[in-house]
């Protein structure tokens, strides 16, 4: 697979974790909607990766989209950075029955709300790239 396939792999698998995170939103499953939001900016990240190191596509194994948006090689904007910090907690938070309880307090059908429109945003910027 070239990087433009890889590319392609991880915004298609993005995609169908999106849809899956609004009917987690709508099913009020708050806590997994925000995780599987990690997971939808992760994988445009990664996708990002292939696309910008055509040498070597294949993206890291790691969860941080702060670590990740900087191997992908982007100038990420700092409202969009700020908005990638916040999701990134998510992986964790959801993840870890330590964080489960404080996280699951957390998430309120408002603060969700809030998140999705975050995701959303970043998302959307990006797509762009």
């Amino acid at each position: 697979m070239n990087n433009i396939d890889l590319m392609n792999y991880w915004i298609k698998s993005s995609d169908e974790d999106f849809a899956t995170m609004e009917i987690l939103y709508k099913n009020k499953q708050n806590t997994w909607c925000l995780f599987i939001g990690h997971l939808v900016i992760e994988k445009i990240l990664k996708g990002l990766y292939a696309k910008n190191n055509p040498d070597n596509p294949i993206a890291p194994k790691i969860h941080n989209l702060i670590l990740l948006s900087q191997k992908a090689n982007l100038e990420v904007p700092t409202e969009i950075r700020e908005k990638i910090q916040m999701i990134n907690t998510f992986n964790i938070s959801a993840r870890y029955d330590d964080y489960k309880n404080s996280f699951f307090e957390k998430c309120t059908d408002n603060y969700t709300k809030e998140q999705i429109k975050n995701i959303k945003e970043v998302q959307k910027w990006l797509k762009e790239q």
